[in-house]
């Protein structure tokens, strides 16, 4: 059986997730929407943010025929993943909750840092998800990341910078609570582009030894178990792909490539109402 699986984000980064998928499950059919008319939802009410991603969902599950769904979007996971799961009958697995999950597994000390957003950061979604996997985590919003990484500036000094100047803050304040932390999760989707950098400022900013977690690899791993556990090994030459934009679909096949590492080809431009 080819399992049809929806991935859904209120723009471009989930394409991450979406790339770690295609690695571990190259015989599944994908569906991928971007909200791309609606972005960005962390400027919104959670109200209208659970509106928005049910009606995402649904056009996933009811049009494109998904029998599971990612939701690739940390402020949806933070905010909507409880609307979400009522509203479909589908398993649904969000980001934030195997980030934890990784954290908790590669940590020696359980004190964690997380980098995110602001909207995922003002959830306090990824703190109470350590908390209940035994973890002390100190967040911090990242805003100048995101639009870095949509510039293209995934390797430029100005934003190895940036990167230097949030995580020294981070450590700092982790300093002041007292905790040791030998574990950093990177809580957007748009981050994984910056991992390489990233490591590079990691072994000056930060002490020596720490892991990082991408949040996409772990929501991929997390979907081989929960979806299609007997689906990892089999072979296919390879992955089924269905773009969906609801905005500028020239704008998302040319930074969809980008997060994708590969051509999206034609995106399918989407009316999901206001």
């Amino acid at each position: 059986m080819t399992p049809t699986i929806g991935v859904f984000d209120s723009g471009f980064g989930g394409l991450t997730v979406l790339r770690a998928l295609i690695q571990r499950l190259p015989q599944a059919r994908f569906a991928f929407l971007g909200d791309t008319a609606r972005l960005p939802y962390g400027s919104k009410s959670r109200r209208t943010i659970a509106r928005y991603a049910v009606q995402s969902a649904q056009f996933l599950v009811r049009e494109q025929g998904a029998e599971f769904l990612v939701i690739a979007c940390n402020t949806a996971s933070a905010l909507a993943l409880d609307a979400i799961q009522d509203a479909v009958p589908v398993p649904v697995l969000g980001v934030i909750e195997p980030g934890a999950e990784a954290a908790r597994a590669a940590s020696r000390t359980g004190d964690v840092l997380v980098i995110a957003t602001d909207a995922t950061v003002q959830s306090h979604a990824y703190a109470a998800a350590c908390r209940a996997h035994g973890l002390r985590a100190i967040e911090k919003a990242c805003p100048l990341l995101v639009p870095l990484v949509e510039e293209g500036w995934t390797d430029h000094p100005v934003t190895a910078e940036v990167l230097r100047i949030y995580l020294d803050e981070l450590t700092a304040e982790a300093a002041f609570e007292g905790l040791k932390p030998d574990t950093l999760v990177l809580g957007c989707t748009h981050y994984p582009l910056l991992r390489p950098l990233l490591e590079g400022v990691i072994a000056s900013a930060v002490p020596s030894g720490m892991t990082v977690i991408d949040s996409a690899e772990a929501v991929a791993e997390a979907a081989v178990r929960l979806f299609c556990p007997q689906q990892a090994a089999a072979l296919s030459p390879a992955a089924q792909l269905r773009f969906f934009a609801t905005d500028s679909v020239e704008k998302f096949e040319r930074l969809g490539s980008r997060f994708l590492e590969r051509p999206v080809g034609n995106v399918e431009l989407v009316d999901l109402g206001g």
